[in-house]
């Protein structure tokens, strides 16, 4: 399939508060170059993102989403980020029931130190759906 001409992805990242969203704030500080197409979203943790949440982020447009937390053990609500991963252990073999590829939906764990982890994930999940084209579910209206 031909890739879209100019085709620039919507990456929509939900990250928690504590961690990732002040990891990416590193990442701005410190003059890190990430893609402007990522729409970085604030949750309290990312044990309160629920899969409908994922899967109406794709409807509305999303060409890839991310959830992105404390690392394991470190979760500033105990157990958010445990929740989270046991909640989207299998949500990539639902996106492709659906007919979506499993690589457009990832979690990371990126704490707020790690502004340069942050850049890089957000480049190469860019360049990965770059790869991939457009989301071809989404809500046209």
């Amino acid at each position: 399939m031909p890739l879209e001409k100019g085709f620039d992805p919507l990456i929509v990242a939900f990250c928690c508060q504590w961690c990732s969203y002040a990891g990416g704030d590193m990442a701005g500080t410190s003059r890190l170059v990430y893609p402007a197409n990522v729409r970085v979203i604030r949750v309290p943790c990312t044990g309160r993102v629920s899969p409908n949440l994922v899967l109406r982020a794709f409807q509305r447009g999303a060409d890839a989403v991310l959830i992105a937390g404390c690392h394991p053990g470190e979760c500033h609500y105990i157990c958010g980020n445990n929740l989270a991963s046991r909640r989207f252990q299998l949500f990539g073999h639902l996106l492709e029931y659906i007919g979506m590829e499993a690589e457009r939906f990832a979690l990371h764990w990126i704490s707020a130190s790690e502004g340069s982890k942050f850049a890089r994930i957000m480049t190469e999940t860019t360049e990965t759906i770059r790869a991939l084209g457009p989301n071809k579910l989404r809500d046209n209206t």
